[in-house]
């Protein structure tokens, strides 16, 4: 890797450090709590954000799901719902810094039920299987990712709630996620080999997204970070 490349992978990596460091406080402070509405929680988010690290951008839309709303995927704008005390809760978040882009997602869940325990348990060793499976297989394409993840979240006994599993993440504005370029994302037909270099030479670095849901019981999880790096 060169010194640019070096400095690249450092860059993305320290973003999401600081990504992972918001979200710890947004559960050391109870942040998601229930009588909250989701639309006060991202705007908490938010303020948070600039309190620890002055910032207060993201270069997607905030994304704070409870509930039923947890089965919609990102591109919906489900109504704003008021958090109740067995409620699993999602944040999807993108934050800006220093010109680097973080996305990074997690789940909390309130109270005791155990289906949704279990699906929140089973985000991250998802994830990693996905992780592991692109790590064996280095001609390995978005749609040929897509599938194995999809397959892992069904062998889990968990429907796959998303249509694609992950997107290209670099330095912002991050020209390169296009809804119009399927080859940005890690889904059917992205079939170019996901590591490649981009338009301008520099390697490309992705996001791994796994979101699990249970349609009869209308709750869903979502885990997401670097792919490439960490």
């Amino acid at each position: 890797m060169s010194t640019d490349e070096g400095a690249r992978a450092e860059n993305l990596l320290a973003a999401q450090a600081k990504a992972e460091e918001l979200f710890a406080e947004v559960e050391r402070r109870g942040l998601v709590a229930p009588g909250e509405r989701e639309s006060v929680v991202s705007a908490q988010v938010r303020d948070l954000g600039a309190e620890l690290f002055g910032t207060d951008r993201h270069w997607h839309k905030r994304v704070v799901r409870s509930g039923p709303n947890t089965l919609r995927p990102y591109r919906d704008n489900p109504p704003d719902r008021v958090i109740t005390a067995d409620d699993i809760v999602f944040l999807d978040l993108g934050p800006i810094f220093a010109e680097w882009e973080a996305d990074f997602g997690r789940t909390f869940v309130l109270g005791d039920d155990p289906v949704k325990h279990r699906l929140r348990d089973d985000l991250l060793p998802i994830f990693e299987a996905g992780r592991a499976h692109f790590a064996a297989h280095p001609d390995i394409t978005g749609a040929e990712l897509y599938a194995h993840v999809v397959g892992l979240a069904e062998a889990a006994g968990w429907e796959f709630g998303g249509q694609h599993s992950g997107h290209l993440v670099g330095e912002f504005p991050h020209e390169l996620v296009d809804g119009a370029r399927i080859e940005s994302y890690i889904a059917p037909g992205s079939d170019h080999p996901m590591r490649r270099t981009d338009r301008a030479g520099r390697q490309c670095h992705w996001i791994l997204e796994i979101h699990l849901v249970d349609r009869a019981r209308e709750i869903g999880g979502f885990h997401e970070q670097l792919l490439t790096l960490g």
